[in-house]
């Protein structure tokens, strides 16, 4: 057997930025600590922080007045801050700053009077963020269909944003309808998804093309993972979402296959080395790291952590 390692793979520097956010808050921080939503979509590091004693919430009335609540990876809207603030809780932010350029754009459109379609995916954490910017302005759209049919006050002051973490091609796709309809429609500066999604999903194509099959690890709840998965089985190969190596079956290979593997961007290189470690004992399976692309990119801790860093080495 044969392994196709993908590299980029596995975290990117805004879920590196958020779990670092999270480790050094329970550093500094009085216990316990409250995070708003998962602080990344994975369940082995939800499991470990909650093993630890974090908390995760999905409402702040879970939240007793003056705590410290971490915003996760995927942003909030305004109205978690403002009531955050009403039950005087210490928040720190660990949003991704790829998600609050979202945010800052969709602000501005509609403070220009333009109507924002947001393309992206209902009940993502980063879409209900966003869309809580400004939701008399922002129309969600899912799919091509919905690009075809949505209505606008006015078509000469249409914008769109999209999710940081979709498909590359679906969201060209819908973008190319949404022009097709709205000569005038204005977009970002530069794209919404995320570099770290971009780069992993080349590395899908490229390796599937010569693989039998694929294996992406992350969790099903990760919207990154899913769309890798999407993106090898597109190319006529089976393609398997797992959480870690303990969901692999032994039916799903033969010995003289090449697999390609890689992880999304919430998912730890620990589970993809179990993987790797599976298909060598049971396969003797051969590793080939094939780099694609080259990742340099760091994002700092939020401001309140960097105080809270700095005054502890002054004392």
């Amino acid at each position: 057997m044969r392994i196709l390692l993908a590299f980029p793979r596995g975290f990117c520097a805004g879920v590196n930025m958020a779990i670092e956010t999270l480790e050094e808050a329970l550093r500094r921080l009085p216990p316990p600590i409250y995070v708003y939503h998962e602080i990344v979509h994975n369940r082995w590091v939800v499991s470990e922080f909650t093993r630890r004693g974090v908390i995760f919430v999905d409402d702040l009335n879970e939240v007793p007045r003056g705590a410290t609540l971490l915003y996760s990876a995927h942003g909030v809207s305004p109205e978690i801050r403002r009531r955050a603030e009403e039950l005087q809780l210490r928040t720190v932010d660990a949003t991704c700053p790829l998600v609050t350029k979202v945010h800052r754009e969709v602000i501005r459109f509609a403070e220009q009077g333009f109507t924002v379609l947001l393309v992206g995916h209902a009940g993502h954490d980063e879409i209900v963020g966003t869309m809580g910017e400004a939701p008399h302005a922002i129309r969600l759209i899912e799919n091509e269909e919905q690009a075809d049919t949505v209505t606008v006050p006015d078509s000469q002051k249409v914008a769109y944003s999209t999710q940081t973490t979709l498909s590359v091609d679906d969201a060209e796709r819908i973008v190319s309808r949404l022009r097709a309809r709205f000569s005038a429609l204005h977009g970002p500066a530069r794209d919404d998804i995320c570099y770290a999604t971009q780069n992993r999903q080349e590395a899908v194509r490229v390796l599937a093309a010569e693989a039998d099959l694929f294996l992406v690890v992350g969790s099903q709840n990760s919207s990154n993972s899913r769309r890798l998965a999407e993106i090898a089985a597109a190319s006529g190969i089976p393609a398997y979402l797992v959480d870690g190596p303990h969901e692999l079956h032994e039916d799903w290979f033969h010995p003289d296959q090449t697999v390609g593997i890689t992880a999304g961007a919430s998912a730890p290189e620990s589970l993809v080395q179990g993987c790797v470690a599976y298909l060598r004992e049971r396969f003797d399976a051969i590793v080939e790291e094939r780099v694609l692309r080259e990742e340099n990119v760091h994002f700092s801790l939020p401001i309140e952590l960097r105080d809270a860093r700095r005054a502890a080495r002054e004392s």
